[in-house]
């Protein structure tokens, strides 16, 4: 397969990026509808869903990225590995989130991760991050009482403010207060293992729709 040229890192609020996804019809693309889905939000190269679909066939996986051309390559990758349990779409989470929860079968999205968001650095850019009031009251929303939002990152200041973010609203609890040692789901994204492999800490924390 030739080689992908990606851009890093995008601008979520270009208006490129504005049209709502349309979602599939799930009962096309999962072989067991029936089964519980974790949803990944910025799912980049997708290896991190493909590894955890492969582990546990119990679960759907569903990821979402902005980057279109890695969305493409990671279904190709599902489908030359046959992993009938895992999709992935191209969309802006936060402009196409409340439609694509709408379109899940009820009651089903069980996890959503958010791992090692792009910072954003400036201050003038803070509305380009992931985590936005809007996006924490659509999982409140759409989740199911029980469900679990996983949340990670390198940077210590960017896993602070997502969890500020759920923490205000009330729909969600923090199954506890410090940090998370080691990574419940016991696959790393690439970008954890290249952290963990140079010795620096990664801060994670769980939390549950009450």
């Amino acid at each position: 397969m030739a080689r992908i040229k990606v851009r890093q890192h995008v601008n979520p609020l270009s208006i490129i990026y504005q049209q709502p996804l349309t979602p599939p019809d799930w009962a096309e693309v999962y072989a067991n509808l029936s089964a519980p889905i974790h949803l990944d939000i910025g799912s980049a190269w997708g290896k991190f869903l493909l590894q955890l679909a492969q582990s546990d066939r119990s679960w759907n996986y569903l990821g979402i990225e902005i980057r279109e051309a890695l969305v493409t390559h990671a279904n190709q990758k599902r489908d030359e590995l046959g992993a009938d349990n895992l999709h992935y779409v191209f969309g802006n989470i936060n402009t196409s989130l409340a439609t694509l929860l709408a379109s899940l079968p009820e009651g089903k999205l069980q996890r959503v991760s958010i791992q090692y968001p792009d910072p954003c650095f400036k201050t003038k850019h803070a509305k380009r991050r992931v985590v936005q009031p809007q996006l924490v009251n659509d999982l409140a929303r759409y989740l199911p009482i029980g469900a679990e939002v996983f949340l990670q990152s390198d940077l210590e200041w960017v896993a602070r403010e997502m969890c500020d973010r759920f923490s205000e609203n009330a729909a969600f609890d923090r199954t506890q207060p410090e940090w998370i040692e080691p990574n419940p789901l016991g696959i790393p994204t690439e970008r954890e293992a290249f952290t963990l492999k140079k010795g620096l800490p990664v801060h994670r924390a769980i939390y549950r729709r009450c």
